[in-house]
């Protein structure tokens, strides 16, 4: 019985450890995400933090600035699901065969 114990806190270690790495890895994950046919681009972090963010000179008229900001916000909506992607996928590395409930989401 004790054996099992030990075995489970070797695990409960090795997958705390195997974390903390993902989570260092999560924050060096970059994405962008585009609109407008590329004409507005927008680069996100792994921590959902906008890095870089490019605008076709075209756009650049104020009668059309709210056509700009739709597609900032889409570009940034791209951007977010490739990240969350390549966290979900980094994160199924780090789990394994894991038996985690549904909707549990890792990092805490």
């Amino acid at each position: 019985m004790f054996g099992d114990i030990g075995k489970m806190m070797k695990e409960a270690q090795a997958l705390q450890a195997r974390m903390a790495e993902a989570q260092e890895e999560i924050a060096r994950i970059e994405a962008t995400g585009t609109s407008g046919g590329g004409l507005v681009s927008v680069t996100v972090t792994g921590k959902g933090e906008i890095k870089a963010l490019r605008i076709d000179p075209s756009l650049l008229k104020p009668e059309e600035a709210e056509i700009v900001e739709d597609l900032i916000v889409a570009a940034f909506t791209d951007a977010r699901a490739h990240v969350d992607g390549l966290v979900a996928e980094r994160m199924q590395a780090v789990t394994g065969n894991l038996p985690l409930p549904p909707g549990f989401k890792l990092p805490f």
